[in-house]
């Protein structure tokens, strides 16, 4: 079975580097991103469609021209007070918080977020559940949510912060018939 993620297209947070908001919104270019992707999530086989709540998840889905259900498990990492702003601006205004989150960036709980680690238990109890269905799925969600699910096929979030993925981008995890994971295509754009 394969669980095909497509990253949302660019929002003006992301052309900023910040840690995108709840109410990001799609610019002209990320629009065009997922344009250009959507042939190739044409020609593929899925049985399941799920998009994450947020606008940008919601827009790209329509944008693709699937429909689905929405599913909250794969909403991005939720960095609370963190959101909006850029790591040297949050190395400036939470010098001790990002020492700490430095240290324990899997575990370290934002202010009025959640660590990575919960987002992980959050993100692949929904994955574990699509494994168990066994239906090919199409997940339209955000980098944080791929990131998540690349380092859940090496069964290691260590790897969280070793993947970087493109706006637009498709991924794709295939699972085996013994369970086995593995990553077949990655940052696929066009």
């Amino acid at each position: 079975m394969d669980i095909i993620l497509i990253r949302h297209g660019e929002t003006d947070e992301n052309v900023l580097k910040t840690f995108s908001t709840k109410s990001a919104q799609l610019t002209q270019e990320g629009k065009e991103q997922i344009k250009r992707i959507r042939p190739f999530v044409e020609s593929l086989s899925f049985d399941k469609v799920y998009i994450s709540p947020l606008d940008r998840t919601r827009d790209s889905a329509k944008i693709l021209g699937v429909e689905g259900e929405v599913e909250k498990r794969i909403q991005e990492v939720d960095f609370g007070d963190f959101e909006g702003k850029t790591y040297k601006e949050l190395k400036e205004m939470y010098p001790e918080e990002v020492e700490i989150w430095d240290k324990d960036y899997i575990n370290y709980i934002t202010p009025k977020g959640e660590s990575i680690k919960l987002a992980y238990d959050r993100v692949t109890s929904f994955l574990e559940e699509l494994v168990k269905k066994g239906e090919d799925s199409l997940l339209v969600c955000h980098a944080g949510v791929i990131k998540i699910a690349l380092s859940w096929a090496f069964d290691n979030l260590d790897y969280f912060f070793k993947f970087y993925i493109e706006n637009g981008s498709a991924n794709i995890i295939s699972i085996d018939d013994e369970g086995f994971k593995y990553i077949k295509k990655m940052n696929y754009t066009l």
